[in-house]
């Protein structure tokens, strides 16, 4: 059976304000980028003014991580049972007072634990985002609205650094926090105004401790869907080594100023949004397999292109172009493998999107460990990952999912 075909109540839903609701859930899919590389920049006056080190204060990244990946589990399936509107908006409440309290903590143990808290409420927004898309789309209308919020959410990563450092120029790292507070607050407001609850109330199911692990039972024994979130992290793992490396790489061993450092780094992050906006033209014309397949293939050839670059020694150039390929193929990757991924599962689709998301973190989340082993005096590590990380996705795409027919 096709997933084009799955058949959901929310198929022929009417979406006003389509647009609209891209900018909402693709806002609520960037709290991750925006809460992660925002503050970045600041870690070394945090820890002088806070007088703490600053292994202490790389807690609070840590912090966030498992708070976003614990939360998603458990936001999923409590918006399978209550609906989604109330759990989202109580979420959003949660990262907005989370942010303040942030913001005015008087030391780093204060701090760690406001970022878990406020790791809480972003992963109910953004689990909780990629669930709506399934209620209210199947087939290609959700990957093409998966490509969609690839637009917004795919300019987190690039906008995320330079408002960051915009705001550090006029405040001290205490004024990121009141931002992403005000970022919490506004996508509440929008998010009470405009987004309609999207789970009937008779495709919702008991919050059941018993039930919601059964539920993730079903969900590991499907290849398919193992097969797609696991392809969808390990992408993530090479977008991780990616961004955890590439600053000292291209500054350190290339020699790139921090100027010229941001300009490649927009670049990816823009060649990220282009090719989602390309598969969202395309889709329906081209089956959401045959794209998966292309992009991770391209991403394949990227990597081990960025691989050879460092292994050789060859100059900045080549090993840019391959990186590009690399980068850019996570916006056709994303959108086809999460659409894929939640097809299958319309009844539960909170714990769906919340295991594809905490698949993509945790798997993700191994790749910055692995690139430090290597040191940072050469750009091997980061090929290392990036094109192991890009060849299992492939590999393990082609023997957990299976062909589906129309």
């Amino acid at each position: 059976m096709s997933t084009a075909a799955v058949t959901a109540p929310a198929k022929t839903r009417r979406t006003p304000g389509t647009l609209r609701y891209a900018l909402i859930l693709g806002g609520l899919s960037a709290f991750a980028p925006l809460s992660i590389d925002m503050y970045l920049p600041a870690l070394p006056r945090m820890a002088d003014d806070l007088h703490s080190s600053a292994p202490t204060l790389q807690l609070t990244l840590t912090a966030f991580i498992i708070g976003l990946a614990l939360g998603q589990l458990i936001a999923g399936p409590l918006s399978d049972s209550l609906g989604r509107r109330r759990p989202l908006l109580a979420g959003l409440v949660l990262y907005a007072v989370a942010s303040v309290l942030c913001a005015v903590s008087p030391t780093a143990e204060l701090l760690i634990a406001g970022r878990s808290v406020q790791a809480l409420g972003a992963a109910a927004g953004m689990v909780i985002a990629r669930a709506c898309v399934r209620d209210l789309f199947a087939g290609t209308a959700m990957t093409k609205f998966f490509s969609m919020l690839m637009l917004v959410s795919g300019l987190a990563p690039i906008l995320a650094p330079v408002i960051g450092g915009q705001v550090l120029r006029l405040t001290s790292w205490r004024g990121v926090f009141v931002v992403l507070a005000v970022f919490g607050a506004v996508l509440l407001v929008a998010a009470a105004l405009v987004m309609p609850e999207t789970l009937p109330a008779d495709r919702r199911r008991p919050a059941r401790i018993g039930s919601t692990l059964r539920g993730y039972g079903v969900l590991l024994r499907d290849r398919s869907f193992v097969g797609y979130a696991l392809s969808a992290g390990l992408m993530f793992a090479g977008l991780f080594a990616y961004i955890s490396a590439s600053s000292f790489v291209l500054q350190d061993v290339y020699g790139l100023s921090p100027q010229e450092y941001s300009l490649v780094f927009g670049a990816n992050g823009l060649g990220i949004v282009i090719a989602g906006q390309v598969n969202g033209r395309i889709v329906g014309r081209v089956r959401e397999r045959t794209l998966l397949t292309v992009g991770l293939s391209a991403s394949a050839a990227g990597g081990a292109g960025v691989l050879a670059a460092a292994l050789a020694g060859l100059p900045l150039g080549v090993l840019l172009a391959p990186l590009l390929v690399m980068v850019s193929s996570i916006g056709l990757v994303m959108p086809n493998a999460s659409s894929l991924a939640l097809a299958e599962h319309p009844h539960n689709a909170g714990a769906a999107s919340a295991l594809l998301g905490v698949m993509q973190f945790v798997v993700g989340g191994l790749a910055t460990p692995l690139v430090s082993i290597g040191g940072e005096a050469s750009a091997v590590p980061m090929g290392v990952v990036m094109a192991a990380s890009a060849v299992v996705a492939l590999v393990v795409f082609g023997t957990l999912t299976r062909q589906r027919t129309r």
